[in-house]
């Protein structure tokens, strides 16, 4: 708990909080970020999964759990272990994406095995914001992604 508790006090004093993520993001410049991205990832009514999984509906998903895609361990252990890919989760994702899931893991007592495929990062938070506001666009759930009592992005 110690690790989401600190994730949410960080990403709540860098403004990457779940309402923030979404509306200080802009879409238009996502668009143009997730260029870098579409090597791997498609997003879209046709989009199909190439060496990431398809991040159409990505926002408020359950990590490593779109159909016909093969995971990593690290992933579906993640998914497995409750990891919803919320805009603040996303937002510590993509800059550093296995120590991301390392520390979600360990945070649930859960060993974290192998690697994610996810080598690429995105380092500017102004890029990630974008990205994940242009995700948001494809991703119907992204207002309704689950929450804490406290309001909180929920990681389960």
């Amino acid at each position: 708990m110690k690790f989401i508790k600190g994730a949410a006090i960080a990403l709540i004093a860098t403004g990457a909080g779940f309402g923030p993520a979404l509306a200080e993001g802009d879409p238009k410049k996502g668009e143009k970020v997730f260029r870098k991205c579409k090597a791997c990832h498609m997003v879209g009514e046709k989009a199909k999964n190439r060496v990431g999984p398809v991040l159409t509906g990505v926002v408020g998903r359950t990590a490593g759990t779109w159909e016909g895609y093969k995971y990593s361990k690290v992933n579906a252990t993640a998914g497995e272990n409750g990891l919803v890919w919320t805009p603040e989760n996303l937002a510590e994702y993509l800059p550093k994406p296995q120590k991301f899931l390392e520390g979600f893991l360990k945070e649930k007592g859960a060993k974290a095995r192998g690697r994610t495929k996810m080598v690429y990062r995105l380092r500017k938070e102004s890029e990630v914001k974008d990205v994940i506001a242009y995700l948001a666009t494809f991703s119907p759930k992204a207002e309704e992604a689950p929450k804490t009592e406290g309001g909180e992005a929920a990681t389960q």
